[in-house]
């Protein structure tokens, strides 16, 4: 395990919410933009979901051609989906593609007789604050099976449109060259926390499933393997924990979920990301936080600071952090 002394922050780290030392056993980070720079997915949830909110629902029955449709466009063309996207990084893509439904609803383009406005506007209101629970909100079941079999649909195009603009052709030059695509640090950053007995868990939006054998399956499983990470007994990550194509799992749920499954004391955990979500998470499970953002990402961070996150860096600066994460 390892020991974080806040009196010894390193140069180039900023606390925002101060914390007392305490001993960490296991650490939780997200991949994208934390510790992968294969997928550059503001630019496609952009596209997606402004889409969606300008346009209503794509006229294709399924995933393909729902992509297909979308592609004709361009992510410039909806700057409140961008807006959106940097907002929302963290939530669960089924709560994103549903507020792209929501948005069609409220502006009249899309129509569905059935939705209160009331209700409809409430839900837009609070995934613009980061929640995700709206079992307090009255609709319907069948109304919200509605929503919840469209937003998967998207969240398939979204997935397809992912890896044809760009994800391909990343994780291609990243099976060549793994250290492009790495963010700066993170595999000694992993590999030290793993030679200190700390036990690294991916916790991803991402979907991933398992085959008969326990191995991960699907796309983000495929990059973390590719940039050397693992997951799996003896590598930097231990496991990698996501998402379904049809459950919409919080990170704040599927965390405190892998706390309870696995008996991880919270106040000895630590969690890394770069989205809403997993600081939201770590605030509720009384974790330490760092947020792992570039400098110029000025409203992000914004946001981790308004969310009350523990520290913020740009890089992973194992030579200066190792003073502030000893090993005991």
């Amino acid at each position: 395990m390892i020991e974080l002394d806040p009196g010894r922050l390193p140069a180039g780290m900023e606390l925002v919410t101060p914390f007392s030392a305490r001993r960490i056993t296991h650490v939780f980070h997200d991949v994208d933009g934390t510790h992968s720079l294969i997928r550059n997915w503001v630019p496609v949830m952009t596209l997606c979901t402004g889409f969606v909110a300008q346009y209503g629902l794509p006229e294709a029955d399924d995933a393909a051609g729902m992509a297909a449709e979308v592609a004709r466009h361009a992510p410039e063309e909806f700057p409140e989906a961008h807006r959106f996207a940097v907002e929302s990084a963290g939530l669960s893509a089924l709560t994103q593609m549903e507020w792209a439904i929501r948005r069609a609803l409220q502006n009249g383009a899309l129509r569905w007789p059935e939705v209160s406005a009331e209700c409809n506007d409430a839900v837009v209101a609070r995934i613009w604050a980061g929640g995700e629970d709206f079992d307090d909100i009255a609709e319907p079941p069948a109304l919200r099976a509605k929503f919840g079999s469209f937003a998967t649909k998207l969240f398939q195009a979204y997935e397809i449109l992912l890896l044809q603009m760009g994800r391909d052709r990343n994780l291609a030059d990243a099976k060549e060259h793994p250290e492009r695509w790495r963010v700066a640090g993170s595999m000694e950053f992993l590999q030290y926390l793993s030679d200190c007995g700390v036990h690294n868990y991916f916790v991803t939006g991402a979907v991933v499933e398992y085959d008969e054998a326990g191995r991960t399956l699907g796309t983000m499983a495929e990059e973390v393997r590719t940039l050397g990470f693992g997951p799996g007994p003896g590598m930097p990550a231990e496991k990698l924990v996501g998402s379904t194509w049809h459950e919409r799992l919080s990170k704040e749920r599927i965390m405190i979920d892998l706390c309870r499954r696995e008996r991880i004391a919270s106040e000895n955990l630590l969690i890394v990301g770069d989205g809403r979500g997993e600081i939201s998470a770590g605030k509720a499970l009384n974790a330490v936080t760092l947020s792992r953002l570039p400098k110029e990402a000025s409203r992000a961070r914004e946001i981790h600071r308004e969310l009350g996150t523990n520290m913020i860096v740009d890089r992973f600066d194992l030579v200066g952090m190792r003073d502030f994460m000893r090993s005991v």
